[in-house]
């Protein structure tokens, strides 16, 4: 694999998109998360369908689920309004459309006020977002929302190798103003970062580099952190993978690099456990280290660790 990887060679190397339906979201959760002040709230995650993120990032398959074109005016609302008549109440909730927010091709601005009277009953809301996209438009969109507000936005590494690989085309300095930007308007950020992003290789390494770019996020404003274990399934994870630049990350791994981002006590910090059995070779401890780590997402402490033979 060349060491440039441009939207090119990230699109060539995928499988097919999923159906979907610019009415209906992909998906809704109800779950419970640790809010900024501690308390531990309902919220309702909402999985939008929508026109494709332009950046092309190397380790995302997210783009499965997005549509080839602008979204239609006016279906935003109306996939919310779907999810809501399946939701129970909640006090948060979550609008995760794949890409960006305040790309005005996936959200279109025309639906802001529609989507902001859907929201009126939640305390805090959370959108997604690249660093780049940022402008005027967003403190429009926070002053017609009844609650606070908060944006989620991928750092996922800031080693110096990898940061340009990801085709992320962002900086430190790009992430580093965006979150300054955001924080001054009175906007909570919470940073997506990645443990064994491609391109780096070695375990320790990786350990450390997912420490310093949760520090950084930390430095940058962010009131909370998700760290999440990179995944291959989008075509060019499984070449990299192949050739050796991409190296999963075991549940070990994660596990300690969990304990050591809640010990910095600098921010809440939560573990992605989606597909979380993906990283285990154990069938006798994954249940109870599952557990172990949902209940740390929810109490912001650091647990007894769970003892097998298999480790």
């Amino acid at each position: 694999m060349d060491s440039g990887i441009s939207n090119e060679v990230v699109e060539e190397l995928r499988g097919a998109k999923a159906g979907v339906d610019p009415l209906r979201p992909n998906l809704w959760l109800h779950e419970q998360e640790v809010q900024a002040g501690g308390e531990v709230k309902s919220v309702n995650t909402i999985f939008l369908t929508n026109r494709e993120c332009p950046f092309k990032c190397t380790m995302c398959d997210l783009w499965r689920h997005t549509l080839d074109e602008p979204t239609p005016k006016g279906a935003i609302p109306v996939q919310i309004e779907f999810a809501h008549n399946r939701l129970p109440e909640a006090e948060v909730v979550k609008l995760y459309n794949s890409g960006n927010f305040f790309d005005g091709k996936a959200i279109p601005r025309s639906d802001y006020h529609a989507i902001a009277g859907l929201l009126s009953e939640y305390e805090h809301v959370i959108v997604e977002n690249h660093p780049k996209l940022i402008g005027s438009f967003i403190p429009e969109f926070r002053d017609m929302l009844r609650g606070s507000f908060e944006i989620a936005m991928g750092l996922e590494s800031i080693h110096t190798v990898v940061m340009p690989k990801l085709n992320k085309q962002i900086t430190r300095e790009n992430y580093r103003k965006a979150s300054e930007y955001l924080v001054s308007e009175g906007i909570d950020v919470r940073a997506f970062i990645l443990l064994n992003p491609p391109f780096l290789t070695d375990t320790i390494e990786n350990i450390e580099w997912c420490l310093k770019t949760v520090e950084f996020a930390f430095d940058c404003g962010a009131s909370a952190c998700s760290i999440i274990p990179t995944r291959d399934g989008n075509g060019i994870m499984e070449k990299l993978r192949e050739q050796g630049e991409y190296v999963p990350p075991t549940l070990g791994s994660f596990e300690e690099v969990f304990n050591r981002a809640l010990k910095l006590n600098r921010g809440r910090v939560f573990a992605d456990l989606w597909d979380l059995e993906k990283f285990s070779d154990c069938s006798e401890c994954f249940e109870a280290r599952r557990q172990r780590m949902e209940e740390m997402n929810l109490g912001q402490v650091v647990l007894q660790r769970v003892h097998c033979e298999c480790q």
